[in-house]
């Protein structure tokens, strides 16, 4: 059997691999320069500081004595601390015997309790930070949409009498006034489903009647991950002109047929650059997060409306930048939670859980749409591992935070043979959902 075969169809895997290997090496490298940084200011020595695993590709030693290298397994890396038994931060008891109170104060475990905990916690830390400086960095670079409908750059269509032009400032559309930009938005919910409509628009001083396209055509503006558009080779511009033999003109419509399909296979004919592509895809259930906290279940094929031309942006102010930003942190880390809560209870499917196979798969995907969405994506990635190594489970960092509570209550260390246990235990379990998130990959 081909064992690739058993692979989703994510194009050259060799580009898969590399664009992987460039997603995790950049995340892996954040989080340890958060453990190296935060140990090294609390005076933790770094014996070494490693992307990656196994056999070593290259190093160098700095002046402080810190060995930094390249291993030859991808998957991961790890800052290894005086008194460290290995990558897992276990406790080197023949290291630390015989050792000075000074050489002790150098190690991880010999350092006080308030330089462990921040050592620790500032990986996840670390991978937050690098995430809000990602979103926040975009958001500057692109600038915010400004909430006035003049037409930009028209998006190309298929051939229709549209007299819009650029620059003009829209009034009205099917005789729905629209004030805001959000106004033009919201009037295809109430506008006829036609690919072509009036429009009043004012042109260089003077007011006039012209003809436009609907505000929300069925045009694809991106294409999701591991969705049923993404299998079937649809790209953004795409404009879906019919669905099992039946016109359609808007997105709304496009839309409804996907929900109504119940999953059952659609024929799509796709008009792109001029040419007329035919298509099937079958729609696949999907848990979408709800605005409000929460998720439901619907059909869909993994596209998202575009637009049928370039809104004005202009540039946000830094309150407003980390106002975003944050913003968009924080809906991720509770999506996150919240989807781990709902597959944990039942309520949602455990497919939602990838290995590094969809991560891979989502590298190459968001590295063929551009640099843009490919460093939003690294973004998203970032909050990933961060929230993930939160979880109290040995031998992820909120395991080793979980020690240190207890040693904070306790005022003793916990026992060493308890810690190696759990450790195991932990390191099983670890394994065991890696295994469940490969197997999501492989047979989902």
């Amino acid at each position: 059997m081909d064992a690739l075969g058993l692979l989703p169809d994510f194009g050259n895997f060799f580009a898969t691999i590399a664009a992987f290997v460039v997603v995790l090496s950049i995340i892996v490298a954040v989080h340890e320069y958060g453990h190296y940084i935060v140990g090294r200011w609390s005076g933790i020595h770094a014996d070494v500081f490693s992307i990656g695993f196994g056999p070593v590709l290259a190093q160098r030693t700095d002046k402080r004595g810190t060995v930094w290298q390249f291993a030859a397994i991808p998957l991961g890396g790890y800052v290894k601390f005086a008194g460290d038994s290995g990558a897992t931060s276990g406790k080197d008891d023949g290291a630390m015997s015989g050792l000075s109170a000074a050489e002790r104060r150098r190690t991880m475990h010999g350092a006080p309790l308030w330089a462990r905990a921040a050592t620790v916690a500032a990986g996840p830390v670390f991978n937050f930070i690098f995430a809000f400086v990602v979103f926040a960095g975009l958001i500057v670079y692109e600038g915010i949409a400004v909430d006035e409908p003049v037409v930009g750059e028209i998006t190309e269509l298929p051939a229709a009498p549209f007299q819009l032009q650029q620059g003009d400032r829209i009034l009205a559309v099917g005789g729905i006034q629209t004030e805001t930009l959000s106004d033009f938005l919201g009037s295809a919910q109430d506008l006829p489903a036609q690919a072509v409509l009036d429009y009043t628009v004012l042109r260089d001083g003077r007011e006039m009647q012209v003809t436009g396209p609907h505000p929300m055509p069925p045009l694809a503006g991106s294409v999701a991950m591991q969705s049923a558009a993404r299998d079937a080779q649809m790209q953004p511009g795409d404009v879906i002109l019919s669905i099992n033999g039946d016109q359609i003109a808007t997105f709304n419509q496009l839309r409804d047929k996907v929900a109504a399909s119940e999953g059952a296979p659609l024929d799509l004919t796709v008009w792109r650059g001029g040419d007329e592509l035919a298509l099937t895809l079958e729609p696949r259930s999907t848990d979408l997060p709800l605005p409000g906290g929460g998720f439901e279940t619907r059909y869909l094929i993994g596209l998202t409306s575009g637009a049928v031309f370039e809104y004005g942006t202009r540039s946000p102010g830094v309150v407003e930048t980390v106002t975003i930003a944050a913003g968009q942190l924080w809906t991720i880390t509770r999506t996150s939670i919240e989807g781990l809560y709902y597959m944990i209870v039942g309520q949602i499917s455990t497919c939602n859980l990838s290995s590094p196979i969809g991560i891979a798969e989502a590298s190459v995907a968001k590295a063929s749409d551009g640099l843009v969405e490919f460093i939003w994506f690294l973004g998203v990635i970032s909050v990933a591992i961060g929230f993930l190594n939160l979880f109290p489970i040995p031998p992820l960092d909120g395991g080793h935070l979980m020690f240190h509570a207890y040693e904070a209550v306790a005022r003793r260390p916990a026992n060493d043979q308890a810690v190696r246990v759990l450790m195991t235990l932990g390191m099983a379990l670890v394994l065991t959902l890696f295994l469940f998130a490969l197997f999501n990959d492989l047979t989902c």
